[in-house]
């Protein structure tokens, strides 16, 4: 009896010591995995491009803020003249492109007169377009004007001095000895004024009514255009404030009369190319 009881407790103890044993070995194994987890932890981290990426050096200049994207350059359109779909020569449409768009006309109304075709266009402050009219010019084509022409008597200007000269005109209304006018040039007697009988054999109205520009030269060089269009477009656009006059050369070229002048469609490529 008391050697079984010894024997059971040799065995006892001998099973304790071998689960000490045990456990000890697996904390040192439990180690040992840690310390390695650990240590590829911390290779994998240094050796990551994107974790350096993530942790950028500091700089000693502060934040460095990327360059703002360059913006298109943008070549604005060209100012337009509105002839509200009216007919017209090239030569008029450039050269009311051309006043629109450089602002020659100082936001005054204005008028263009095309001595090839015989018409009258008369435009507001912005360029559209208030009313066209066939009118009566000098009776000689050319785009000077006489010398001393607006002194002498009518009688006494010869008839190749009776020209409507071309150029560019700061126009107002005004009278003259009969009626009510818009002058062009007053240092030459060169106005825009109602139709006038004139002697008999000019038949002055019968050539208004034609389609013809042939028939439109008869006048001393004034500018003669309907009564009707005269009271409901030429007062009603003028009165109150002065204006601007073009009349286009026939002779001559537009550079010539009009020095500032340039083709809107050209001026506008060009700045599209320098840009």
């Amino acid at each position: 009896m008391t050697a079984i009881k010894a024997r059971g407790h040799i065995c006892f103890s001998g099973a304790l010591l071998v689960a000490w044993f045990l456990r000890r070995a697996r904390m040192m194994a439990v180690v040992v995995v840690q310390g390695i987890c650990l240590g590829l932890a911390a290779g994998s981290l240094a050796s990551s491009p994107a974790v350096a990426q993530e942790r950028p050096m500091p700089s000693l200049e502060g934040e460095v803020s990327s360059p703002p994207e360059a913006q298109p350059l943008v070549t604005p359109s060209p100012k337009r003249a509105n002839f509200l779909g009216t007919p017209a020569s090239k030569d008029v449409r450039e050269a009311a492109e051309w006043v629109v768009d450089s602002g020659d006309n100082r936001g005054l109304p204005f008028v263009i007169i095309d001595k090839v075709q015989a018409k009258v266009f008369v435009f507001n402050n912005v360029g559209q377009l208030r009313g066209v009219t066939l009118a009566l010019l000098g009776i000689s084509r050319g785009d000077n004007t006489a010398p001393d022409i607006g002194s002498k008597k009518l009688s006494a200007i010869s008839l190749k001095d009776r020209t409507t000269a071309a150029g560019r005109f700061v126009a107002a209304l005004g009278q003259d000895l009969e009626k009510e006018v818009l002058w062009v040039d007053y240092d030459t007697s060169l106005s825009l004024h109602p139709v006038v009988n004139g002697t008999p054999h000019d038949h002055r109205l019968a050539r208004l009514a034609t389609m013809s520009p042939l028939d439109k030269r008869i006048s001393f060089g004034c500018i003669n255009v309907p009564v009707r269009f005269f009271n409901e477009v030429v007062l009603k656009t003028f009165t109150g404030t002065n204006g601007i006059v073009y009349i286009l050369p026939e002779i001559k070229s537009m550079r010539e009369v009009f020095p500032a002048y340039y083709d809107v469609e050209e001026h506008s490529r060009l700045q599209t190319v320098s840009n």
